[in-house]
């Protein structure tokens, strides 16, 4: 008896619906606005970020070779910032008002004023410069050199890269958790998750990914001590235990995953996949967590940005039905409350 009993209970388990499907029909994610960006159509988006000081979001058109900044308050594009070569990664510096992009077109990091809306310089760095994150205590910013198997960090008071770190591994998306004071960054041929620290900038730890296979994208919750893997080769959402230095969830995601965030306030995790689709998941508590929907966008969607304050959802898109465009959608939460 004993055993059948185990037998049913691990049944129960494996086929929960909240682990296979979604958990809810009505629509997470409601279209608020649309509008143009300068161009040209039918390019490829990279990252996105959000500067919250002065409202702005920060668009990288990776394939236009330009940058977007763009008031969040009137949905209008303020300017374009050229000698972004194959932008993709953007992240903004606070304290400084400037904000970097990772420009695989010519293999440098460049370094925006904000002020000026310009260039003032460029860091030579390892081959295709992808993803990035700032260490604000350190003032340092780690950026991944995809295809270089390397971590670039750069020393944002002297605008320097002071150290290169090298991998036998392309590195995803790296990200700094502001509580463990620590960098992780994805080795995503070899489906680790390595630890740096940022106090001496040397690799402390690696762990493996389990079942998450090709771990490019990264989102953490560093107060409940959780990051949010983006698995492209196999199309699931990981939940890692950074105190356990484990996975704790697999959930299924919409065909080619990318960008990956969370939204604390709502507890919601947000994915852009490229088959055309936002795949939505509930954090219930930092145990439990569970498939909302595959909400439907267009087809090459692959990046996004929540913003904190108003919950809002921004994703560029470069087609419509198949057309070319340049368009920045933006997208209210829909919570039933």
């Amino acid at each position: 008896m004993r055993k059948l009993l185990l037998v049913s209970l691990l049944v129960t388990i494996m086929t929960a619906p909240s682990k296979i499907e979604a958990r809810s029909s009505v629509p997470t994610l409601r279209k608020i606005a649309e509008f143009d960006l300068p161009g040209p159509a039918g390019k490829r988006f990279d990252y996105l970020t959000i500067d919250p000081d002065d409202h702005y979001l920060i668009s990288a058109h990776l394939a236009a070779g330009q940058t977007y900044v763009i008031d969040l308050r009137t949905n209008r594009v303020l300017a374009t910032v050229a000698d972004t070569p194959g932008a993709e990664g953007v992240e903004y510096i606070p304290e400084l008002k400037k904000f970097y992009t990772s420009n695989a077109g010519d293999n440098t990091i460049g370094v925006v004023d904000l002020r000026q809306i310009k260039v003032v310089k460029k860091l030579p760095t390892e081959r295709k410069p992808d993803g990035s994150a700032y260490a604000a205590s350190f003032h340092k910013l780690y950026v991944s050199d995809e295809r270089g198997k390397a971590e670039a960090i750069v020393d944002v008071t002297k605008d320097a890269i002071v150290k290169t770190l090298h991998f036998d591994s392309e590195t995803g998306m790296p990200q700094y958790d502001s509580v463990a004071k620590k960098v992780y960054v994805n080795l995503q041929d070899q489906n680790i998750f390595a630890v740096i620290d940022p106090a001496t900038d040397e690799v402390i730890a690696r762990y493996p990914v389990g079942r998450c296979k090709g771990n490019h994208g990264m989102a953490l919750d560093p107060q409940n001590h959780r990051a949010f893997l983006s698995c492209e080769e196999n199309d699931l959402m990981t939940v890692f235990d950074l105190d356990a230095h484990k996975p704790i969830a697999y959930l299924p995601m919409a065909d080619g995953p990318d960008v990956i965030k969370f939204d604390s306030g709502l507890q919601r995790i947000y994915a852009a996949c490229y088959s055309g689709a936002i795949s939505v998941f509930h954090q219930d508590d930092p145990q439990h967590y569970a498939k909302v929907e595959d909400f439907k966008v267009q087809h090459a969607v692959h990046s996004l940005a929540v913003d904190p304050e108003t919950h809002r959802v921004y994703t560029p898109e470069q087609e419509e039905n198949g057309k070319p465009v340049a368009r920045m959608v933006v997208y209210e939460a829909v919570t039933g409350k």
